[in-house]
């Protein structure tokens, strides 16, 4: 359910199927515009938003409240494999420590926009990431919108050491010629974990329009970077 301001929620129609949450995130942190720069984990530790439930028994996720699971994280996926690093033989979840998380602006089209957020691998060891993240924006405004998933197969992947996963954030972009709202930050926290990161919004602003044309806010499943919508 919706959290934020009334009056917010009334004027955003793009994100009137979202619910609102009070995000308790850090607000350190190190935005960028490239996909390069990186943000470093919130040492206080906590999600970034209430943690997503398992919306089956392939697809975990540490992200937003979408269910009444609200169990940290969700649930552990994968098989075990010979790649593990384990003594039992089983792949380890890419932890957020040991992840170096970026988001960048990939917008092409003049309705829909795209922000890619990835996440390589910088444990020194292979890890397993499957699942939706947890996506919070936050606003100018002080609000906070819990991105909804876009509904795809979410597939296991493993990450060996300096391989990157990612996923997009698609948003319609403001043609109306107002001043829209301002996302400022977003507050990822990868699948399967607690701890989240804080980076900036390197992309323009939302309409304030409640059309049926305006388009969804939604996230994609993280995809290693050869499978996924940002390679």
């Amino acid at each position: 359910m919706l959290h934020t301001r009334k009056a917010v929620a009334a004027a955003i129609g793009l994100v009137a199927a979202l619910s609102l949450t009070a995000c308790n995130g850090d607000d350190n942190a190190s935005g960028s515009t490239q996909a390069s720069p990186t943000a470093s984990a919130d040492k206080a530790g906590g999600a970034g938003g209430a943690d997503q439930a398992d919306q089956s028994a392939d697809t975990g996720t540490g992200g937003s409240d979408q269910s009444a699971d609200t169990s940290a994280g969700g649930s552990d996926q994968g098989a075990d494999t010979s790649t593990g690093d384990n003594s039992d033989g089983k792949v380890d979840i890419c932890r957020t420590d040991e992840l170096e998380v970026a988001a960048a602006d990939n917008t092409t089209d003049k309705t829909e926009g795209v922000v890619t957020v990835s996440f390589k691998n910088s444990g020194g060891s292979n890890c397993r990431i499957s699942g939706f993240a947890g996506v919070d924006l936050k606003t100018s405004l002080g609000d906070t919108f819990s991105v909804a998933r876009n509904g795809e197969q979410a597939l296991p992947q493993i990450l060996k050491e300096g391989e990157t996963a990612a996923f997009n954030i698609t948003f319609p972009v403001n043609n109306s010629g107002g001043s829209g709202v301002q996302p400022t930050d977003i507050v990822v926290t990868p699948p399967n974990e607690t701890k989240h990161v804080t980076l900036k919004w390197p992309a323009g602003t939302l309409p304030v329009t409640d059309g049926e044309d305006s388009g969804k806010l939604e996230i994609s499943p993280v995809g290693k970077v050869s499978d996924s919508p940002a390679g």
